[in-house]
């Protein structure tokens, strides 16, 4: 485990509580169209008693407690994934976080339950086979913005966060790795739809 780890979960974990913090009825950031088929431990059961109205929950995020990790993936594509992703990506089940930079609004990836965090992994494993296939470096997106084929991705051999559109090779760095990039930007909360 790299020195900075420790540091990432603290920062993120300051994130997620300034995004609950900041959430409110009027930006509905922690509320979410309720689905029977799509549960999460994000919703507690006396939230779906109490629904705000017919189709609105209340959800937060639900910590992990460790029992998540990308092994798998590293393992299937034979890398190693920076740890401040896989915490990214494994301490909570949780809707996608909105948040925003300097240079505009984007949205976190989370995994709402078990299905998801599934789902998730085969969305990176298919993105660096992808790249691959590209002869690109290998990238893992975690964030996707406001333009539809953009994305925020951590470039595998250095950590960074850098800016790509789908399919291309990364055109920016924004931070050098993701603890310097948490701490760069703000929580948006808003209603997010599945």
């Amino acid at each position: 485990m790299t020195p900075h780890v420790p540091l990432f979960e603290n920062i993120f974990d300051q994130f997620v509580q300034s995004y609950i913090d900041q959430s409110t009825p009027a930006n509905q950031g922690l509320l979410t169209y309720f689905d029977k088929d799509w549960m999460s431990p994000c919703i507690k059961s006396d939230d779906v008693i109490n629904k705000v109205n017919e189709d609105l929950v209340p959800w937060q995020p639900f910590s992990r407690a460790g029992e998540a990790n990308l092994s798998n993936i590293e393992e299937a594509l034979s890398i190693k994934i920076p740890q401040e992703l896989q915490y990214l990506f494994c301490a909570y089940y949780s809707h996608d976080l909105n948040a925003h930079a300097d240079d505009g609004n984007f949205t976190i990836l989370q995994a709402w339950n078990e299905y998801d965090f599934d789902r998730l992994q085969k969305n990176l494993i298919a993105h660096v086979l992808m790249k691959r296939r590209l002869k690109q470096a290998d990238t893992l997106f975690f964030a996707i913005t406001d333009e539809e084929d953009i994305v925020l991705s951590i470039d595998i051999a250095t950590g960074a966060v850098v800016v790509e559109r789908v399919g291309k090779e990364p055109h920016k760095t924004v931070a050098v790795n993701l603890s310097e990039f948490i701490n760069l930007i703000s929580p948006a909360p808003a209603l997010v739809e599945l």
